[in-house]
């Protein structure tokens, strides 16, 4: 790899200075982490497998006119992308009772909610991403009231889009994690779709035996992590039927009982 300028690193991406002002390259890493990386694993692929599928999604989204920071894939692991200004807010869209929702509430899992809910959290890894209302939000100065409204609208479009997209492949999207950012040209701003969509921040289900193919196999210890990263990116017609990506085992590099949770 080129010596480049690292802009950041978070658990699962490298963001550096990209060939032109105002851009930037998102590198994906094989990090695994759950509960605030209390919990970290490197698995070969991952990257991959996520940088592949997060591309697709991207890309269709903005087919249909939903903005977002993404340019190009520059190669399996990197993307292209517009350089933004992140709104430190996880907007969450559930449809199914699960996580955190569950819990909290007392509900079933795996039972379909009377209709999708959005859930607001701050990003804040030392305070464990709290959970925060629209007042919260707004007092505090990370978002304008109509800046929450066309997130809200854009998470709802992109719930319908791929709610579709996933069912067409026998997958149930039970609730998604999505960030948006502020792109600045010249003096008019935008809300776009930012950070990243695939299993790390989706509750994907297999349609007809409810088998987790997400990042949860990885929370709770279910294994086939890859695997089931695989598969979903084998549906979406991005890895080749005839040459699986292959990975290492897991390599746990700390397992402590957590005092997180996943949203």
């Amino acid at each position: 790899m080129n010596r480049r300028r690292r802009i950041y690193e978070g658990k699962a991406k490298i963001l550096y200075e990209g060939p032109e002002p105002g851009t930037l390259i998102q590198h994906f890493k094989d990090d695994a982490t759950a509960f605030n990386a209390e919990k970290h694993a490197l698995i070969e692929g991952k990257g991959v497998l996520n940088n592949r599928i997060s591309e697709l999604i991207f890309a269709k989204l903005g087919e249909i006119g939903v903005p977002t920071h993404f340019v190009r894939r520059l190669n399996m692991r990197e993307q292209l992308i517009r350089e933004v200004e992140i709104i430190p807010i996880e907007v969450v869209v559930r449809n199914v009772a699960a996580g955190s929702l569950a819990k909290r509430l007392g509900l079933e899992e795996g039972s379909a909610l009377p209709r999708s809910v959005i859930e607001f959290y701050y990003k804040d890894d030392k305070l464990g991403d709290p959970m925060v209302s629209e007042e919260h939000i707004t007092a505090f100065g990370w978002a304008a009231p109509q800046e929450i409204d066309e997130m809200m609208q854009l998470a709802l479009r992109i719930n319908d889009f791929l709610v579709g997209l996933f069912l067409g492949i026998g997958i149930r999207l039970v609730d998604f994690k999505v960030e948006f950012g502020r792109l600045w040209e010249n003096d008019l701003m935008r809300i776009v779709l930012a950070d990243e969509i695939s299993p790390d921040c989706c509750r994907l289900w297999d349609v007809n035996t409810n088998d987790k193919l997400d990042k949860d196999r990885f929370r709770q210890d279910l294994g086939g992590l890859l695997e089931a990263y695989q598969e979903v990116a084998r549906r979406l017609g991005i890895l080749n039927e005839n040459r699986p990506m292959m990975g290492a085992t897991p390599v746990l590099v700390s397992s402590n009982t957590p005092s997180g949770k996943p949203h």
